[in-house]
């Protein structure tokens, strides 16, 4: 497999022009849609969101790293990672896994340890693998945040997370 930035396509939901009917009206903009096509299998793919070694290689946005991370990957298994910003700044999130489905579907809650932050606001985060011709298309969805600002902010960071994933999974399949 050749190596390349990922076919890149973005959903947002919004209450303007798009509608999801199961999505209650009100909280579209509370969820965010993010969608990929990456050029490599679709257990390569699965295996990198489930690897803890592989995970650290590429999970955080760009210029991130990950300065801690632990896993218990099974329905109920407890999550906790600390990313590391370029300027030392340390994010630290966690949560509870509540579907492992290989190698179609993980699904986990979010919280941030961040006080600036609510850090008892809980969101779901839930990733589906397609096959697509040799390929794999990703989705994944993040939904109950507490306002616009905040799945703007996860928009960001799940974006540049996805192009740092990308090449990085290209890389596995190659």
């Amino acid at each position: 497999m050749t190596t390349r930035n990922p076919t890149v396509t973005r959903r947002r939901i919004s209450g303007a022009g798009t509608h999801d009917d199961s999505i209650p009206t009100g909280e579209q903009d509370r969820e965010l849609l993010l969608t990929r096509v990456f050029d490599a299998p679709r257990d390569v793919v699965f295996r990198a969101w489930t690897d803890p070694e592989q995970l650290a290689q590429w999970y955080g946005p760009e210029g991130f790293t990950l300065s801690f991370l632990e896993m218990d990957l099974r329905p109920g298994g407890a999550w906790k990672k600390c990313m590391r910003s370029p300027e030392g700044k340390e994010y630290w999130r966690h949560g509870i896994y509540l579907e492992i489905s290989p190698p179609r579907r993980i699904a986990f809650t979010y919280l941030s340890d961040d006080p600036n932050s609510d850090p008892e606001h809980e969101t779901i985060v839930t990733v589906t693998f397609a096959e697509q011709g040799g390929k794999t298309l990703l989705t994944l969805r993040q939904a109950n945040f507490d306002s616009v600002a905040a799945r703007d902010a996860h928009n960001f960071g799940w974006t540049s997370c996805m192009l740092r994933f990308g090449g990085f999974v290209e890389r596995q399949a190659a």
